[in-house]
C-alpha cells in the first residue's frame, strides 16, 4: 500500500471518530499528531513509501465499520465507501501528473493523458501499482456497448480481511476501490460512473471483482473528435 495513500486514508478516519467522539480528549490528541508531518507533507518525488498490508487493512476496517453503524443498507454503504475513496483518487492522480517516468518531480512537464485508452491504461498500471503494488489483473471492453470497460482484480486488497455478515452478503468493500477509480478518471477530465461487482471464479475458486467504468457522453463526444 502506497504511503501517501495510507496518509490519506488515515485522515478520513481520524474525521470519522472526531464526528463521532467530539471533542474529547483522544480525538483532539489524534489531531496533534496530524499536525505534525506525515507522508502527504513530503515532496512528491519519488521516495520509499510504504506501509504494512496490515495497518491498512485495520484502518480500512475500522472506516467500513464507522459507516456501516450510520446506514441502513448494503447500497448505502457502498455509496459512502466510493465517496470516501474519491477523494483519495482525486489526490493519487494529482501526485503521479508530477512525476515523470523515472519518479523525478518535473512540475514544467505536467502529464495528463488525453486519449481514452491510453488513460486507462494508465490507471490500470502505473496507478494501481502506485496504489497496490501490482499492476491490475486486466482491462477488457465491452462488446456490447462503446462506453464500457471492465477492470479486473482476482483478489482485491479491501476485501482480503472484511468478514461480511450473512445477512450482507452482496456487500463488496472494493466499492472504495470504485471510488478511487472514479477520482482519477474524473480529474483527468475522463466523467465517468464505476461501479464494483463480485464474480464468480472458473472452477469455484473464490469470487473477484470487476470494475464496471461507463463513461458519459462528454467523455465519449470528446474522444470522437481526437481519434
Amino acid at each position: 500500500m502506497n504511503g501517501e495513500t495510507f496518509g490519506i486514508l488515515y485522515r478520513q478516519l481520524v474525521r470519522r471518530m472526531q464526528e463521532r467522539q467530539g471533542s474529547s480528549t483522544s480525538a483532539t490528541g489524534l489531531t496533534a499528531r496530524l499536525n505534525k508531518k506525515s507522508h502527504l507533507d513530503r515532496p512528491v518525488g519519488r521516495g520509499k513509501a510504504e506501509v504494512s498490508e496490515s495497518a491498512f487493512s485495520f484502518l480500512f476496517c475500522e472506516l467500513v465499520q464507522y459507516f456501516q453503524g450510520r446506514v441502513l443498507n448494503i447500497s448505502d454503504l457502498e455509496r459512502k465507501l466510493e465517496a470516501a475513496g474519491y477523494g483519495v483518487g482525486v489526490r493519487v492522480l494529482e501526485l503521479l501528473s508530477y512525476r515523470d517516468v523515472n519518479g523525478n518531480v518535473s512540475k514544467d512537464k505536467l502529464r495528463r493523458e488525453t486519449r481514452l485508452i491510453n488513460m486507462l491504461q494508465f490507471v490500470v498500471s502505473v496507478c494501481w501499482k502506485t496504489l497496490f503494488g501490482k499492476p491490475a489483473d486486466a482491462l477488457e471492453r465491452s462488446t456490447e456497448k462503446e462506453n464500457e470497460y471492465m477492470i479486473h482484480e482476482n483478489a482485491p486488497l479491501t476485501n482480503k480481511y472484511i468478514s461480511v455478515p450473512t445477512d450482507m452478503g452482496q456487500l463488496n468493500c472494493a466499492a472504495y476501490t470504485a471510488g478511487v477509480l472514479r477520482g482519477i478518471l474524473d480529474s483527468g477530465g475522463f466523467y465517468c460512473d464505476v461501479s464494483a461487482h463480485s464474480v464468480d471464479l472458473p472452477g469455484g475458486g473464490g469470487e473477484k471483482t470487476v470494475f464496471l467504468v461507463k463513461f458519459d457522453d462528454r467523455t465519449m463526444k470528446r474522444e470522437k473528435i481526437l481519434s
